[in-house]
């Protein structure tokens, strides 16, 4: 079981988060960057997962400032009009500011070893490519982020290494732009892409329409050394 965390914002909020710690510390961390859904049982399961492979795991509230403790599925079609409109109201440049707090704030627990890194998935993914972009995160890891090709002039601030899933036949991410996302991305030092043949958005998500055990295993067995690699 994880427990709850408070954590300061650049510009004097408070943003609640779930963390999972792992049996022995200190240890690296990874923030954990939630999909439209908010910090639900995904998302915690996710983090609980991360805590059992070693890490001090961390899921910030993305949504509080439009509406905290958000924690819905993807199973009627009620919760996708909700996610959906929480999405469009979301401020992606303010979710990167409490990225960054959540990483500084995890690498100052007294269990965290000093190394960060953080993983994301859908519009998490997005922010995952914005949080190599923009924060010190050590590594980065981006699952099928939605918009990415929007945000490819940053591309020349990543310093760390980022780690990309992109899903072929992904509804949310189209060819053209899965093309421009590869295209600007796949001769950068310090990105690794993987793509993922007939597989559709989120993959990964357990219990989802689109989920692929056989995938999912993949991409995460890839997502663990590659944060062993750089994190430890």
């Amino acid at each position: 079981m994880g427990e709850t965390r408070s954590i300061r914002t650049s510009d004097g909020g408070t943003m609640s988060a779930y963390v999972a710690r792992p049996g022995r510390s200190p240890a690296p961390a990874v923030v954990v960057i939630q999909e439209i859904f908010g910090v639900n049982k995904v998302m915690r399961d996710i983090t609980d997962g991360l805590a059992a492979q070693g890490y001090v795991a961390v899921c910030p509230d993305l949504f509080w400032r439009i509406e905290p403790g958000i924690d819905i599925t993807d199973q009627s079609e009620a919760e996708w009009k909700k996610a959906f409109e929480l999405f469009n109201a979301f401020d992606v440049d303010k979710g990167v500011q409490d990225i960054a707090a959540t990483v500084a704030d995890i690498r100052g627990d007294s269990t965290c070893n000093g190394k960060v890194g953080a993983v994301g998935f859908c519009l998490g993914g997005q922010l995952a490519y914005l949080t190599a972009t923009r924060t010190d995160a050590d590594a980065s890891v981006s699952y099928y982020g939605v918009g990415i090709e929007n945000r490819l002039g940053e591309a020349g601030k990543i310093g760390k290494p980022l780690l990309m899933h992109i899903a072929e036949e992904d509804q949310f991410v189209p060819k053209p732009a899965q093309a421009q996302i590869i295209g600007a991305l796949k001769d950068h030092p310090q990105v690794t892409i993987h793509t993922y043949p007939g597989r559709d958005h989120a993959l990964a998500r357990v219990g989802g329409e689109h989920y692929h055990e056989g995938d999912a295993r993949t991409a995460g067995e890839r997502t663990l050394a590659f944060f062993r690699q750089h994190l430890g």
